[in-house]
């Protein structure tokens, strides 16, 4: 067989593995692994296996994952979210669909600190659907939005997608980081306005609760700027390149760290909690890009990334459909298996044929984590729906229902980037002149 042919065949029985549910990061270096030998020998496959392994597991660079992720669960267990949510009700729980916007606003600030998209369902699972059920809140909007809100952890920093897609792609964390920015707060814009149509349209569905007073919505102002000073430390360090991104992590986590400890909210046992589920999550991330590493070396031998590249690029379409063609096989391939862990897959294969198209590489990150957001929130594989599911006990068909109005909003951000691209390349160009 061709090198090209054993590539397929070996993707396709990657496939296969991922069905039985065997572990992904295991299933990719299995196959890496398999085919290299096929290819290059046995000797030379075990040469590969453990150097990759030891190079991703050593890398100093890769700490910035158990980093982040254990700045987002201090402030998980610490309550943040919480007295997020409670500042953004005070301020608009007596408009309509007030707690459902108070639910979009506290989980945008949480997002802050925190870049795990089931970390932030989760959270606002707990605290916002029973607010909203005591008011008699329709139980399709307020899932809905729950379920929904957590992709905004995909392209907000400090985000782990955003911080994988700079690896693979060899480009400045710092900058997808700032070019996020701008399109995830249009997103939070928009479920807000849907939202807010939805509750005028139908009242019944979003009962408006009682309005505070200025007394007690200022007494919460406080929780919304150490948040906001901990955002600016993170990436403004990154930005003017005070840290490095693993740098920039470990001050963010000692901050979030501190402020959990002057709240009085970190005791021994969340703290001990908070390290165990970042280490979890760390080492299952750390494990995905190993596999992928040596799936990838195997990948770049049979040549399929340069002659994908080239085919691509001489299909008779405009580029800008071949590049919604490319969104489209991420997303059918996000919809078999894990989001991540296709776009860890994929990547590789896609990205150079994405420079050849002559597409800015920043703007590609951006694009693929809208289309992430998305991956995230529509069967079969919703882990977003699947944690509100866990929670809260609600059915199923309930929370795509409520899902669905704000779906909209994501592939309407994700086609605007189509037609202005500086949505997310304007940000990055003025601040990193």
């Amino acid at each position: 067989m061709s090198e090209i042919i054993v590539g397929i065949v070996a993707l396709i029985v990657l496939l296969f593995l991922f069905a039985t549910g065997i572990e992904l990061g295991f299933a990719m270096a299995l196959i890496g692994f398999v085919g290299f030998a096929y290819l290059n020998g046995f000797h030379a496959a075990i040469n590969l296996l453990s150097r990759d392994m030891f190079d991703v597991m050593t890398n100093y660079g890769y700490t910035v994952f158990p980093l982040f992720i254990l700045m987002g669960q201090i402030g998980f267990n610490a309550g943040i979210a919480t007295r997020l949510y409670d500042a953004a009700h005070k301020f608009v729980g007596h408009i309509p669909g007030g707690l459902a916007t108070a639910t979009v606003i506290g989980a945008t600030a949480f997002k802050a600190i925190c870049g795990s998209s089931a970390a932030t369902s989760a959270t606002f699972a707990g605290v916002a659907i029973p607010e909203m059920d005591r008011y008699g809140y329709d139980r399709k909007l307020s899932s809905g939005i729950v379920a929904t809100v957590g992709t905004l952890g995909v392209i907000i920093p400090p985000s782990v997608t955003l911080i994988i897609l700079g690896i693979l792609t060899e480009q400045s964390i710092g900058q997808l980081f700032i070019a996020g920015i701008i399109p995830g707060l249009i997103i939070a814009f928009l479920f807000i306005a849907v939202v807010y149509g939805w509750a005028k349209i139908n009242p019944a569905i979003a009962p408006k609760s009682e309005r505070s007073t200025w007394k007690a919505r200022m007494r919460t102002v406080p929780e919304v700027f150490w948040v906001l000073v901990v955002f600016i430390l993170v990436v403004g360090g990154i930005m003017r390149g005070y840290f490095t991104p693993t740098e920039a992590g470990a001050v963010g986590t000692f901050a979030v760290l501190l402020l959990a400890i002057f709240k009085r909210d970190m005791t021994f046992k969340n703290y001990f909690k908070s390290v165990k589920e970042a280490l979890r999550t760390a080492i299952m991330v750390l494990m995905l890009i190993a596999g992928s590493t040596v799936l990838g070396h195997f990948i770049t031998v049979t040549n399929i990334p340069q002659v994908t590249a080239d085919w691509i690029e001489t299909l008779p379409l405009n580029r800008y459909l071949v590049m919604i063609l490319i969104c489209l096989v991420f997303e059918l391939g996000g919809s078999i298996i894990d989001d991540l862990t296709f776009l860890i897959l994929a990547t590789p294969i896609f990205y150079p044929a994405v420079l050849k198209l002559g597409f800015h590489p920043i703007w590609f990150g951006i694009v693929i984590g809208v289309v992430a957001m998305i991956g995230v929130v529509i069967p079969p594989v919703a882990i977003c729906v699947f944690v509100v599911k866990n929670i809260t006990k609600i059915p199923m068909g309930t929370i795509y229902a409520g899902v669905a109005p704000f779906l909209i909003s994501l592939i309407f951000v994700w086609a605007l980037l189509f037609f202005f691209p500086d949505l997310a390349l304007w940000l990055p160009s003025v601040l990193y002149k």
